[in-house]
């Protein structure tokens, strides 16, 4: 009896703390950009794929702006849709990238974040991701609304299974020696290269703990979502790595969902279902979204959205500016349709999972086009059954809760049949 109420006390004690941490380490973050801002501080915007440089950057005295995790922000918080509409009365396609439209309406009306403060103007716009174009033109037009200078690193695609090549490598270095002569002069601070391996060091452990953590989701539960919770852990991965204060929240978070296998806790009362989730949710309708797997017991054990981080990579601080190189080449959205594909199918068989769910974004046309033909062979090549869902990440006029629960509702049904009848077959034998 002694041991149950102790049980029950560890449980209450680790449910939630990462989640307050991680509100906590953001808000902080949002408040020394809005001190930038007002201080004329040098800043920097940066792409998500290419967030490592923020390590480099901050060597250097330089803060970071993510135009993502702010239209992200303006999602969740359901603030998207005006900003939306400003950038197309200014011209913009209804079919652009969402995330782009938000992130101009909100700069043509005053560049505020999602929590009303003013964003910094940057002092350099750095676009380090080559795998959508449109992320290039976004950034060209960020330059250009602002007026400073813009640099694009030009990261070659993974050609083979293998990882990148030497040449690749050598390419990107020899860019970031210009980046670094750039950010310099700027901010009138030379590169210390031992404090570029400390918070090297500091980054590797950080990504150590968060490799720990995706292997977790093995385990009957699962001890979290890792579609859904994990985009939690990604904010800090982003804004904080290769800090003290990145390196405790993910040694935290590491401990607590070990705690979590332990007493056999999952997200959800009963695991009845493992999926594995392609692409991003729609964030305006993030908690509607959530609530249509929940409610049959479908927890996710593998996601692409939630892999920013490359696959089993770890930063090396004895090799310091090859490494920075290495991230943005080998991330997952910078790989070929077969990486990808034998990704999702490791997720599947290796976490045991159900089904394979895609959520093609609407105004994301460089990776849903592919959605179809991956729904197929994943579906009638691996029969691995698959669900295909349809809207957007950001703009909430293509969202449909009422045809999006017929569709999932339907597709468990027929999952949970089966499941039956297997069990039945199973139990035949048995007998």
């Amino acid at each position: 009896m002694a041991k149950e109420v102790s049980e029950k006390k560890e449980k209450s004690q680790y449910q939630g703390r990462i989640h307050q941490m991680q509100k906590d380490l953001m808000a902080r973050w949002m408040a020394e950009l809005e001190q930038a801002a007002e201080n004329n501080e040098p800043t920097a915007c940066l792409l998500v794929a290419g967030s490592n440089l923020a390590i480099l950057l901050r060597c250097l005295g330089i803060h970071q702006v993510y135009p993502e995790l702010n239209s992200l922000q303006l999602a969740i918080r359901k603030q998207s849709l005006p900003y939306i509409q400003i950038a197309e009365e200014k011209g913009y396609s209804t079919d652009v990238c969402s995330y782009v439209k938000a992130d101009v309406g909100a700069f043509f009306s005053g560049n505020m974040s999602s929590l009303g403060t003013k964003l910094p103007k940057p002092t350099l716009v750095l676009s380090c991701f080559s795998g959508c174009n449109v992320y290039i033109k976004w950034f060209e037009h960020i330059a250009a609304y602002t007026g400073a200078p813009l640099y694009v690193i030009d990261v070659p695609f993974i050609r083979s299974g293998e990882g990148p090549c030497p040449e690749d490598i050598d390419y990107v270095v020899s860019q970031l020696k210009e980046v670094i002569e750039i950010c310099e002069k700027m901010s009138g601070k030379k590169l210390d290269y031992d404090q570029l391996r400390e918070s090297l060091v500091l980054a590797r452990e950080m990504e150590r703990s968060w490799l720990e953590i995706k292997e977790l989701t093995k385990n009957i539960p699962s001890p979290y979502d890792d579609y859904f919770d994990c985009i939690t852990l990604m904010g800090p991965l982003v804004a904080y790595r290769g800090t003290p204060e990145g390196v405790e929240f993910f040694h935290t978070a590491l401990k607590e969902f070990e705690e979590r296998v332990r007493l056999g806790i999952g997200p959800i009362p009963k695991e009845r279902f493992r999926m594995v989730v392609e692409s991003a949710p729609p964030y305006p309708y993030f908690r509607t979204f959530r609530d249509l797997f929940t409610r049959w017991g479908a927890c996710a054990v593998g996601a692409t959205y939630t892999t920013p981080q490359p696959p089993e990579f770890l930063h090396d601080p004895e090799r310091p500016l090859e490494s920075l190189a290495e991230y943005p080449i080998q991330i997952f959205t910078n790989r070929g349709l077969v990486q990808r594909y034998q990704l999702l199918e490791k997720y599947v068989r290796e976490r045991s999972a159900d089904a394979l769910i895609i959520h093609s974004v609407k105004s994301c046309r460089l990776f849903s086009v592919g959605h179809g033909d991956m729904r197929e062979y994943f579906s009638k090549k691996l029969y691995i059954p698959t669900l295909m869902l349809e809207s957007d990440l950001e703009d909430p006029r293509y969202f449909s809760e009422a045809q999006m629960r017929n569709r999932v509702d339907a597709f468990f049904e027929v999952l949970e049949h089966k499941k039956y009848l297997a069990g039945k077959t199973i139990e035949s034998h048995a007998t």
